[in-house]
Formats: C-alpha cells, structure tokens, sequence
C-alpha cells in the first residue's frame, strides 16, 4: 500500500512521540521524528515533508521559532 503522506513529528517527549508515531504509521502515513527544533528544521529541508505536527515547547527553541526559520 502506498503511504498516505509524509509528516515530521517534532516532539521531545518520548512517549507521546512514539505513541503519535505508531498511531500515524498504522494508518499508512510515512512519519520521520525529530525531537529537538534544530532537528525538526534540518530534517525539514531535506526531506520536504506533507505535513508537521509541531510541539511548541522544545527543549532547544519555542516551536513559534521553528516555524518562523
């Protein structure tokens, strides 16, 4: 089956990551994570996703920063 999207899940939060991810995953959408902002922006440019879901408190900058990068 082909995937549905792809989405980059930046979330520092462990269990909440892995638990968004595998939901995501069983519905067919390709998910990469990141958990940090810088991460998030890096794997952003190459990657070129459909969709973020962005947490805002990240560890390294607020998520308003990442999406104003």
């Amino acid at each position: 089956m082909i995937p549905k999207s792809s989405i980059l899940l930046i979330e520092d939060e462990e269990n909440i990551c892995s638990f968004i991810a595998t939901i995501m995953k069983n519905q067919n959408y390709k998910i990469t994570t990141a958990s940090t902002g810088t991460e998030g922006l890096h794997l952003c440019a190459s990657l070129c996703p459909d969709i973020v879901l962005l947490d805002l408190g990240l560890p390294d900058m607020d998520g308003m920063e990442v999406i104003k990068k």
